[in-house]
């Protein structure tokens, strides 16, 4: 079957699912592979269950015209969602209605959420669910993209070299955002040389295609990155299109601006370390000629979820959750900004970081060493490379050993961080609490 006739079985079954155990009925299924599961032997299980299509690659599981036949199950994927992108071409303008594609180390689902927030308030705007930016999530994204669509926002992770690169040729994006380059996926990468070629591979992609790029004029490394795209916009906290800096943050963060918007924005978000997110909503609001007031109220009435930089109540204390992730660079900025908070009743507690390579130790260590710059009431440490290090501070094994010694002890009137890589849950502290 041609990827034209697969279009069109698409434009008439235009729900998509990879996961069998999710499956409703009418939607065209993709059978893919992986180390561990063969989406192949569930076919006669969704046509049953009302798939309209399954799209296989081993032949063995052909059934009736239900079944559709490609050489490889994901390429298929990736290709009809390419196919459906460049329908949004315009006969008069090659590009299109503007697809953003945002990656970086630290902070890219929060801004890919604030920019979102800002377009819909002006455009029909269509953006990843969650943080669905892999080989499968990024066609997944483009395929729920309607005819109606003004804006695309889509988000891109990557651990390793080539891959924004991969989901640049997939999406075809016009815009494009690197929210910074930090120590995340050393693993991978190899090292922080390492990411910002990784990451800049979707610079790369825009200055091939006369693009327009999106920085943060704080980082001297991104004007080199974006050196030679045919357009950038910039922001920053003193120099920019968008310059805007902390007005408060005791723990919400507030922003004022000096150029470029007017007035300041009310955030729900915790932690100085998200004004670069708001800046980076602003440019492009700005850019794409959002008006000032809705901008700021997109902004203003944006709540964190997903354990993102949340503010929460639990009797008496209070909690900063960030425990979605951490690498180096975001478990530093989180510390350091939870440091400097008014409180003076509080408690740490850290999950090990992932994916770190051979650096892995030697990074949590510069954590340990950072913390005993401060004061805490009490520091837990918990999981991971934490637990073969010698240190001052209470370790656990797991977040439930955390959350058990906490809960023998009553605490009232603190404030707590909890944050972690996503393999030390850290969030389940809160049932502790």
């Amino acid at each position: 079957m041609s990827l034209e006739e697969l279009y069109k079985i698409y434009l008439q079954n235009p729900y998509i699912q990879t996961d069998s155990r999710k499956l409703r009925k009418g939607e065209l299924f993709f059978a893919l592979k992986g180390p561990t599961f063969d989406g192949n032997k569930f076919t006669k299980q969704v046509l049953n269950e009302g798939a309209s299509y399954a799209i296989i690659d081993d032949a063995n599981e052909l059934i009736d015209k239900r079944t559709i036949l490609v050489e490889d199950g994901l390429q298929a994927l990736q290709q009809l969602a390419t196919y459906h992108r460049k329908q949004f071409y315009d006969a008069n303008d090659e590009k299109g209605i503007p697809f953003i594609g945002i990656t970086g180390s630290n902070g890219k689902t929060t801004t890919k959420e604030l920019i979102h927030a800002v377009l819909s308030t002006t455009y029909k705007t269509y953006t990843t669910e969650g943080n669905l930016n892999n080989h499968i999530g990024v066609p997944l994204t483009l395929l729920k993209i309607e005819k109606n669509a003004e804006m695309a926002v889509i988000e891109m992770g990557a651990n390793h070299q080539k891959e924004i690169a991969s989901y640049c040729e997939i999406a075809l994006p016009t815009h494009g955002l690197i929210t910074n380059c930090g120590k995340a996926h050393l693993e991978g990468f190899g090292s922080e040389e390492g990411v910002r070629k990784g990451k800049g591979e979707l610079f790369d992609y825009l200055r091939e295609h006369d693009g327009t790029a999106f920085i943060m004029k704080d980082y001297l490394y991104m004007e080199d990155m974006s050196r030679g795209i045919k357009e950038v916009f910039t922001y920053g906290t003193t120099r920019g299109d968008i310059v805007g800096f902390v007005k408060e943050n005791d723990p919400l963060l507030v922003v004022d601006f000096k150029k470029g918007f007017s007035g300041t924005i009310e955030s729900k978000l915790v932690g100085d370390y998200n004004l670069p997110n708001i800046l980076a909503a602003v440019a492009v609001g700005v850019y794409f000629n959002v008006p000032d007031e809705k901008i700021r109220s997109a902004i203003r009435d944006y709540h964190p979820s997903n354990s993102r930089s949340q503010l929460l109540k639990r009797l008496t204390n209070t909690i900063i959750l960030d425990a979605y992730n951490a690498n180096p660079s975001s478990m530093k900025v989180a510390i350091e900004n939870f440091a400097h908070l008014k409180s003076h009743h509080k408690i740490v507690v850290l999950g090990a970081m992932a994916e770190l390579g051979e650096e892995s130790v030697s990074e949590h260590i510069a954590i340990i060493e950072q913390l005993q710059k401060y004061k805490w009431n009490h520091v837990l440490l918990v999981g991971g490379d934490f637990l073969k290090i010698e240190h001052p501070f209470i370790s656990a094994t797991s977040a439930t050993e955390a959350g058990e010694w906490i809960s023998h002890r009553n605490f009232k009137d603190n404030y707590f961080l909890l944050k972690g890589s996503r393999m030390a849950q850290i969030e389940k502290v809160l049932d502790y609490l």
